[in-house]
């Protein structure tokens, strides 16, 4: 048993932070001490550590237009191009992870796949683990027209979400919109390539349309019930329906926002634990009656404030307390399988080609 994080942003923090994510996070935390950045908080290390076998690690870029950037997040996006170059930057760096490292696997073809997994098994050793990463593009402008993202396909993308804030393709979660023409056509290319669709940060509306759209694989890597924290971010009742009748998987976040909602960002860390992240899936799996479509997408280390995420957690490693609390609360040891990342996995093997 191992975790699949859909949501890591490794070489957005490459970028952005000049992080590399060979050392552990607190190597990290010890050099930029006095300086105004979010905590270090996974890191390879630390996710072999806990249990983290493969992430779903995004191709995040941020538009000049995004409201309350954060100081470090010094390089945005006026056109296209500029998010297609940032991209390609973060491409090259889990490429050279896949080079470098005898651990670091980038997953493109069953193969990658199988062998990731193999690494697991109850008689290998820990050093003898890899860690799987899968190449996702948050927040489509990088795919410089639909038919470009060939060239994305070949260098090793595998999951594509349309939107993160407003794109050529799709409006994001925060806008009254819906998908373009541009991203119909998209959706058209990332089928004939058996492409996962993500459908993270989509505006409702435009949630919708994409799940009728499409007739392939669809996730949505890290969204929380919108029970929980009532905001277009989330997924209200009737979105978590749909993405189950199409037997697709969703990912928890860890971030507190939208595990309590009464929570404050001004409030101590103590206020949440993991045990709110288990009611957030429990809550899924009594909505649609099964494990069978939630998972975990924790996003944890996209800037959040080190208290705006539960208790437990310092780093990613932490994220393996959740199978013991799962299992006190009488999920059987195949569903918190299942929940940890067979569902991911199972959605992940339907779309990898032959190789």
């Amino acid at each position: 048993m191992f975790i699949v994080d859909a949501r890591q942003n490794i070489a957005y923090n490459a970028h952005f932070l000049n992080r590399d994510y060979t050392k552990w996070a607190w190597e990290a935390r010890r050099r930029e001490v006095g300086f105004d950045v979010p905590r270090a908080m996974t890191s390879l290390r630390d996710n072999l550590l806990g249990r983290v076998g493969i992430t779903f690690a995004s191709l995040k870029v941020v538009p000049e237009a995004t409201p309350n950037k954060q100081k470090w997040e010094q390089t945005t996006y006026l056109t296209q191009r500029e998010a297609y170059n940032q991209a390609m930057w973060q491409m090259d760096y889990y490429k050279r992870l896949d080079d470098e490292h005898t651990t670091i696997k980038l997953i493109r073809y069953q193969s990658d796949l199988d062998a990731v997994i193999a690494s697991w098994a109850d008689d290998t050793e820990f050093a003898d683990h890899i860690h799987g990463i899968v190449a996702s593009i948050e927040g489509a402008d990088p795919i410089l027209e639909p038919k470009q993202f060939e060239e994305w396909l070949e260098h090793g993308v595998r999951v594509v979400a349309p939107a993160w804030y407003q794109t050529e393709y799709a409006a994001g979660a925060d806008f009254d919109g819906e998908l373009t023409l541009l991203g119909y056509e998209l959706l058209d290319v990332l089928a004939s390539y058996n492409i996962i669709l993500d459908l993270s940060h989509l505006s409702e509306r435009g949630y919708k349309q994409a799940l009728e759209a499409y007739d392939g694989v669809v996730i949505a890597s890290h969204a929380n019930p919108r029970y929980f924290y009532d905001a277009e971010r989330s997924l209200s009742d009737d979105m978590i329906h749909r993405l189950a009748d199409r037997d697709g998987v969703m990912g928890i976040m860890v971030y507190n926002r939208y595990l309590r909602k009464d929570w404050h960002p001004t409030d101590p860390k103590r206020r949440v634990s993991l045990s709110h992240v288990a009611d957030a899936i429990d809550y899924v799996c009594q909505l649609t009656g099964t494990t069978k479509h939630v998972g975990i997408g924790s996003d944890i280390d996209a800037g959040y404030a080190y208290r705006a995420l539960p208790e437990e957690v310092d780093t990613s490693t932490d994220l393996w307390e959740l199978k013991d609390i799962l299992l006190s609360r009488g999920f059987s040891l195949s569903d918190v399988e299942a929940i940890l990342g067979g569902n991911m996995l199972r959605k992940l093997r339907q779309t990898l080609p032959n190789g």
